[in-house]
């Protein structure tokens, strides 16, 4: 377990997430005499969902740590949450004697057949001569291609071996990151300057593959107007004049919608095209090819087929594709392109400044939006207050707004947070969650008081489960269900006050700027996590059904009917 420790150390994990149990306990033996800081928190999901905030800020392996039986079974949403979103974490448990593993000893379970299906590798260490190079190839596997998790068991008479190890002598493996066929590249710049209305599509594997400066130059030089996956916020600054929003059926911006289907190209690059981007994929297809890199072969036509897929990764593709466009004497002009996409942002906002009591969910966002500065790093997870943030919330850097995109699992949020700042104290970090939500994992926020890690958690309370409610009438789900949830709720500034954090609950829209302010003040001076409670209207409408109140009424300008944009 001593060699193991090095090489966690010599891949530049600083911090773990876990909590010890008697099948675990010769690996935190080692710890103790090592470099890293472990968090004890206080379920081994919160532990993932930790590891997994800590790897996206970094971009390097998260890891958590467990015992044996149901802490890995605890494990293994945050191990498909991974999965999922592309993140590289390795989650270690431990485990009974081996001999005894086939006796139903004591939490004994077979965690790698279960961890198979939402894992890139699951494996259990057999022997201790093993040990370093099952950790080093962990690593390699963990962050090669489109990155993601794996977990390594560890039987108890196998960590309690001896291996030979000399850490002078070993290394992190090398990792391949694959470069585009020149042939593919010319193809791409091809259909670009061909098209009349291109868009770049940036998702998540732009972020992943700290591509962001090539994606802006790329685009600058092709003046060609970019879109962000709700997993790309941050890949593109949002107040740049060549953003073209966000399209999606949910987490989207109505001006975003618009472009894309004015376009008649798309040069994705690192996107899945998950179902709540494209919606109905014969609209989304309509009257546009496309091109789609990806790091992952088997990615490309998954979901359908593009007119040209690019294997490779991000960053050299996007800079290569710039150096064979910049080759290029002639470049087509954009600027009508440009100008209407500049137009339909103008005009087809959705308001944000409403002063009506209860609160409209909007208007925390424009509050969030003025209040926060551009390096401040968002975490929201997966309900209507991650829709509403998808819709309304403006973000500036890459790894500033984390969400868990395809699990979207309830709780995700408080743990996340405190992985963010571990890694990145110097850093202010705003978690956005829901009432619901928050209740998950919100024993965390005991973790995060006892080991003093601030932050600010912003609560969109509407006093039930807003989303399942809105999704009945749409299902036919009217009745189907008795949700009694909000009603003799728990007090969240109490729960908050209990765990010895400060808290405030906000009734009145001109009150939410100064309790952020409140709350950031005393997130800084108490290092504590400090919960800012907003209770918003019951009916407020994201995403479903007819009634978006919270759009303005769209009226074409006159030049917008009768300009020629086809050129």
């Amino acid at each position: 377990m001593e060699a193991v420790v090095a090489v966690l150390e010599s891949e530049g994990v600083d911090t773990v997430f876990g909590i010890p149990g008697a099948a675990i306990l010769p690996l935190y033996a080692a710890l103790q005499h090592s470099s890293i800081r472990h968090v004890t928190v206080r379920h081994e999901e919160g532990g993932t969902h930790a590891a997994d905030g800590w790897a996206r800020v970094t971009g390097n392996v998260g890891v958590c740590i467990g015992t044996s039986g149901p802490a890995g079974t605890n494990m293994i949403t945050g191990l498909y949450t991974a999965l999922a979103d592309s993140i590289p974490m390795i989650c270690v448990t431990g485990q009974a004697v081996s001999s005894k593993l086939h006796q139903e000893a004591f939490q004994a379970v077979d965690i790698v057949e279960i961890a198979r299906p939402v894992t890139k590798w699951a494996v259990q260490l057999k022997e201790p001569a093993q040990a370093p190079w099952v950790f080093r190839e962990a690593f390699r596997i963990a962050r090669s291609g489109r990155p993601g998790p794996v977990l390594i068991d560890l039987p108890i008479d196998v960590q309690r071996g001896t291996c030979l190890y000399d850490r002078d002598l070993d290394a992190p493996l090398p990792v391949e990151e694959p470069r585009p066929l020149p042939k593919a590249i010319r193809r791409a710049v091809d259909l670009v300057e061909e098209a009349r209305r291109p868009l770049i599509l940036a998702g998540g594997g732009v972020i992943i593959a700290d591509a962001a400066e090539e994606l802006r130059a790329l685009a600058e030089h092709l003046q060609v107007p970019v879109q962000v996956t709700l997993m790309g916020k941050g890949a593109f600054p949002e107040d740049h004049p060549l953003f073209a929003g966000m399209a999606g059926i949910q987490t989207q911006t109505r001006w975003g919608n618009a472009a894309f289907l004015e376009s008649d190209l798309v040069l994705a690059v690192g996107a899945r095209f998950g179902d709540r981007h494209t919606g109905d994929l014969e609209v989304y297809r309509r009257g546009r090819k496309f091109v789609h890199v990806d790091i992952e072969p088997t990615q490309i036509g998954k979901v359908f087929e593009p007119d040209l897929g690019i294997v490779g990764h991000a960053r050299p593709v996007l800079a290569e594709l710039l150096e064979e466009a910049r080759g290029r004497t002639s470049s087509k002009d954009r600027d009508k392109w440009v100008r209407k996409v500049a137009d339909l942002r103008r005009t087809m906002l959705r308001r944000d400044d409403f002063d009506d009591v209860p609160i409209k969910p909007p208007r925390v966002f424009k509050e969030i939006n003025e209040f926060f500065d551009r390096d401040t790093t968002f975490v929201t997870a997966i309900g209507l207050y991650q829709i509403w943030s998808g819709q309304f919330q403006t973000t500036y850097l890459p790894r500033r707004y984390l969400v868990c995109g395809q699990a979207g699992p309830l709780g995700w949020e408080v743990p996340a947070a405190m992985g963010v700042k571990c890694a990145h104290p110097e850093r202010q970090v705003v978690a956005v969650v829901g009432d619901y939500s928050f209740q998950f994992l919100m024993e965390e926020v005991a973790v995060a008081a006892q080991y003093r890690i601030p932050f600010v958690i912003v609560m969109i309370n509407n006093e039930y489960l807003g989303l399942i409610r809105q999704a009945e009438i749409p299902y036919g789900m009217n009745y189907a269900v008795d949700l009694h949830y909000g009603e003799g709720g728990i007090d969240h500034v109490k729960a908050m006050e209990a765990f010895g954090c400060p808290a405030r609950r906000v009734e009145l829209p001109g009150d939410i700027r100064d309790a952020l302010a409140w709350a950031s003040a005393e997130a800084a001076r108490e290092r504590l996590p400090v919960l800012v409670e907003v209770m918003v209207e019951r009916e407020a409408n994201a995403a479903m059904g007819p009634s978006l109140e919270a759009i303005k009424e769209f009226e074409p300008l006159p030049e917008l009917i009768t300009a020629d944009w086809s050129d």
